[in-house]
């Protein structure tokens, strides 16, 4: 892993580009056809409607993640992953000591309110 900060880049052509939403995991699933062992989410965005993703969040248990506010991108565009239409992508860290790509969700610190845009 490099200790390198990558170059600046401009907030209006990259930050604000990106539709960052608060959204409530509503069911969480296994994806058995992903390549690698991952959970379908559906996830309510307020205002912005229930969209589906495909997320590497299995060191959490399903009933860990329903119920959970997590902040997902919804404008990347549609992709599948493992025959599931991928929606929003749902942004997540580095789970400790494990694979990489194996994520613990980004949440918030409080209740928002659902579709609150990240600033």
């Amino acid at each position: 892993m490099s200790n390198e900060i990558k170059p600046d880049v401009s907030m209006a052509e990259t930050f604000e580009r990106l539709d960052i939403r608060v959204g409530r995991i509503l069911a969480v699933e296994r994806a058995p056809n992903a390549v690698k062992p991952s959970y379908k989410l559906t996830a309510d965005f307020g205002r912005f409607g229930v969209k589906t993703s495909v997320a590497r969040l299995t060191q959490h248990s399903t009933e860990e993640l329903v119920g959970k506010q997590i902040l997902g991108v919804l404008n990347l565009g549609l992709r599948e992953v493992g025959g599931i239409e991928s929606q929003f992508l749902c942004l997540g860290v580095q789970f400790p000591k494990t694979d990489s790509g194996e994520a613990t969700p980004v949440t918030p610190m409080i209740e928002a309110k659902l579709g609150s845009k990240l600033f």
